[in-house]
């Protein structure tokens, strides 16, 4: 497995980073270990975890995900593995936290008892990368930052990060940091694949000028790239199944990336990968990699065997006419010009 540097960080990891978001919900404990065995024994050493897993939230509690890690680590050198967690922000609305006008906040005094409960629950004594899961507008961003400096200054943290945050967001907190003196996002998070390529508008010149590396997750669109929504399907126990059955605000999370236009472009992209002799989930992670600004990209898995595929991206080079077939797709399906 090839290593990245994060930003300007000393971390140095793997190009594929597990996520461990199904961990405790779609993925029971035994399985999730299993699963964390089998990524290990590829070659990853970097694994993203969060306060508010797993993800659907009634089928598990939050930092239950953080717990199954911790038990997972306990078996290892810590330093043979690097760990990121995340910190809520407002759009945490599914995790009690300590929170501000009914959200959870990233203020300096609710960032200290995030950092001590996530360490409780990974059972460790640092985490290797900590991010903001979403930002909060109506914070100055030097409040947060000054929160994050404090939890860096003590040893809790070694390098910070934000994630589903604009380019506006991350240019103004950059900014911030090197006014300040404070410690500056190393890593930005956001969701980023064949099927959502909004974060190459302006935020690609921003991580490339900044030298902050992109962690995309979802690369393979939630599963829709694997092709199992095609043809009308909607497996049992898949994300966006769960989704379109839960609530109003999840049935519409699942209408954007279950669509007449992603299972077309789904549909092609399926043509390009069986041509070239490729899974097709195998093509959703090297064409991720094969851009400059990332750093390591971010898989999941609710079986052992399905890392196989995700991981093998990491060893797939995609020639150039393969990306040009895929920009193509892009342009005439997704995002058509006038």
């Amino acid at each position: 497995m090839k290593r990245r540097r994060l930003g300007r960080s000393g971390l140095v990891v793997s190009e594929i980073c597990l996520g461990t978001m199904t961990f405790g919900s779609m993925a029971d404990e035994a399985t999730s270990l299993r699963i964390l065995d089998r990524a290990y024994d590829a070659g990853i050493d970097f694994l993203d975890v969060a306060e508010v897993y797993p993800v659907p939230p009634d089928r598990g509690w939050a930092g239950r995900s953080e717990e199954i890690v911790g038990k997972w680590l306990a078996g290892k050198p810590r330093d043979a593995v690097f760990v990121a967690t995340k910190v809520a922000g407002p759009g945490g609305g599914w995790f009690q936290a300590p929170v501000r006008n009914g959200r959870t906040a990233l203020d300096r005094h609710s960032i200290a008892r995030a950092v001590d409960a996530s360490l409780a629950r990974l059972g460790t004594d640092y985490i290797d990368l900590y991010q903001t899961h979403w930002p909060d507008p109506d914070l100055p961003i030097e409040e947060t930052l000054e929160g994050l400096a404090r939890v860096v200054d003590e040893g809790k943290v070694r390098a910070i990060g934000c994630s589903n945050q604009t380019a506006y967001g991350l240019t103004k907190s950059l900014w911030a940091a090197d006014a300040h003196g404070l410690p500056r996002y190393e890593t930005i998070q956001n969701n980023w694949s064949l099927l959502n390529r909004r974060f190459e508008d302006a935020l690609a010149e921003v991580c490339r000028r900044e030298q902050v590396s992109l962690l995309p997750y979802s690369p393979i669109a939630g599963g829709v790239l694997s092709g199992k929504y095609l043809d009308g399907a909607w497996p049992a126990g898949a994300r966006f199944t769960w989704y379109r059955e839960h609530s109003p605000r999840t049935q519409a999370m699942a209408r954007r990336f279950v669509n007449a236009k992603t299972l077309e472009s789904t549909r092609r992209f399926a043509a390009i990968a069986a041509d070239a002799g490729l899974p097709l989930v195998t093509l959703g992670v090297a064409w991720t990699l094969a851009h400059d600004f990332v750093g390591s990209t971010i898989v999941g898995a609710t079986r052992p065997e399905q890392l196989d595929d995700l991981v093998r991206g990491a060893e797939t080079t995609l020639p150039e006419e393969l990306r040009a077939a895929c920009d193509a797709i892009t342009r005439e399906i997704l995002y058509p010009m006038g």
